[in-house]
């Protein structure tokens, strides 16, 4: 009920924010239950578990051991007052939490007290030379972030140790051993094995997914407080169990988006969230643009509304609108009723041949910015790269002075520039998909054009000339 509550909830948002899923799926389903024990018991069986006795927050009010977000309290290294039982949001470190100062049960703000209780562990010590080989090469030819490699390098360098992988919980995957009849799974052992599982509700043949590392390139995108389970603990789980399997290949992971010089705070309603996103009434595409452009790829960035503001006015409207508006409104005018001219031919050596023969180089120039930032999924950048691409477009019309006069006066430029303006539109609307799927379908609308495939090379001859675009 939970999930299909907040499942509703979310799609919302994402289908506002024009973000498609091709599966939503969750871990509560046979097929968690059979691939997750299956790993579990292959590496039982490989001698990379170990039952161990452990000390864990238990809570006498009402009456169980607590999950390890269930308990808060003050980080022991930087002092936040709201570090969770498994991990300090402040300042990232992995915790312990009886490691918590004054230490509280979240659900009734008691303070639980220890009490032992047996648990299953991960011999991640055993498989770090297994695990930092890989991550090595993988994070080499896979080029993942700098901060997914100085996290995983960092972990590595301080000496891997055994990780408890069960719980004491009702819900979750059972372990699959006598005597944890009481007992499931962790949540961080689970959840990514979740990703091959819910593969498996989609498509019978997962396994040409998950077992096919010669053909299939898996990519990950994550805030930098995930990055040890994705590139640690789930890799020395797929290697303990010594079966193949597709492994990471690119890590794509960020920085933090802070709030207005503060942190972002859904439960004391500090921040701008999908659906009080939804609710300014401003589009999408604003939003989108905006946050991508301040994604913390390198380091942290800032969500400030005077920049949201700036952005739109100064870089949306000023820069992709002023061109877009202004050659289609051109050529929608009395001068061409709709209907885009056709090239004329130049004289090659003429200054105006050579203009817009250095056009398309610049534009080509970009265009292979931008497919390389795309390739290193440097997503920020290529966004940069696409503004920028917009620009020369507008550059373009300032430079031949499109106007009513020129048209009257120059009618051979007029033609060249407006047709080689309508190609560079039809590019643009491509380019800009990723990020602004609307306004691209708009523009694509109103060219009465289909998407055009980004080229190698730009040859600038997509929309010929004769055909009528929509007002």
């Amino acid at each position: 009920e939970l999930c299909d509550k907040y499942n509703k909830l979310h799609k919302e948002v994402y289908d506002w924010f024009n973000i498609a899923f091709d599966h939503f799926g969750r871990t509560p389903t046979q097929q968690q239950t059979d691939i997750a024990q299956d790993v579990f018991t292959k590496l039982h069986q490989n001698d990379f578990l170990e039952e161990r006795t452990t000390t864990q927050p238990y809570c006498e009010t009402h009456k169980g051991f607590l999950a390890d977000r269930f308990v808060e309290g003050e980080c022991p290294l930087c002092g936040y007052n709201d570090a969770r039982g498994d991990q300090c949001d402040k300042c990232g470190k992995l915790l312990d939490p009886l490691d918590l100062k004054n230490p509280r049960c979240k659900l009734d703000g008691s303070t639980p007290v220890p009490r032992e209780t047996k648990h299953v562990f991960i011999l991640l010590d055993k498989l770090q030379e297994k695990v930092k080989t890989w991550s090595e090469e993988s994070s080499a030819k896979g080029a993942w972030s700098e901060n997914g490699i100085n996290i995983t390098k960092a972990w590595i360098k301080e000496g891997l140790h055994g990780r408890g992988i069960t719980r004491d919980l009702k819900w979750g995957t059972a372990v699959p051993l006598p005597g944890y009849e009481d007992k499931v799974l962790y949540v961080w052992f689970d959840a990514c094995i979740g990703y091959v599982s819910i593969t498996a509700t989609y498509t019978e043949h997962w396994e040409k997914w998950w077992r096919n590392p010669e053909e299939v390139k898996l990519y990950q995108f994550m805030g930098k407080d995930n990055v040890p389970f994705h590139t640690v603990v789930f890799p020395c789980s797929q290697i303990g169990t010594g079966d193949k399997w597709t492994m990471l290949h690119h890590l794509s992971t960020t920085e933090y988006l802070n709030y207005e010089k503060g942190k972002f705070s859904k439960s004391r309603g500090v921040g701008v969230f999908g659906t009080s996103a939804k609710a300014t009434g401003i589009s999408s595409d604003v939003w989108r643009y905006f946050l991508l452009l301040r994604r913390p790829e390198t380091s942290d960035t800032e969500f400030e509304w005077d920049g949201f503001i700036s952005a739109n006015n100064g870089e949306l409207v000023a820069n992709f609108g002023n061109f877009v508006n202004r050659i289609l409104k051109f050529v929608n005018s009395a001068n061409y009723d709709s209907v885009v001219p056709h090239s004329p031919k130049l004289d090659s050596g003429s200054e105006l041949a050579r203009g817009l023969e250095q056009h398309k180089k610049e534009v080509n120039e970009k265009l292979k910015e931008y497919r390389d930032h795309f390739e290193a999924v440097h997503l920020k950048q290529a966004l940069v790269t696409a503004r920028e691409l917009s620009s020369l477009g507008n550059f373009l019309l300032q430079n031949n002075k499109l106007d009513n006069a020129l048209f009257n006066t120059e009618r051979e430029r007029c033609d060249a520039v407006v047709y080689l303006c309508i190609q560079h539109v039809h590019l643009l609307a491509s380019v800009i998909a990723p990020y602004l799927p609307a306004t691209t379908n708009s523009i694509l609308s109103q060219l009465r054009a289909e998407m055009l495939p980004i080229p190698d090379v730009w040859e600038a001859t997509s929309i010929p000339g004769g055909h009528k675009i929509g007002k």
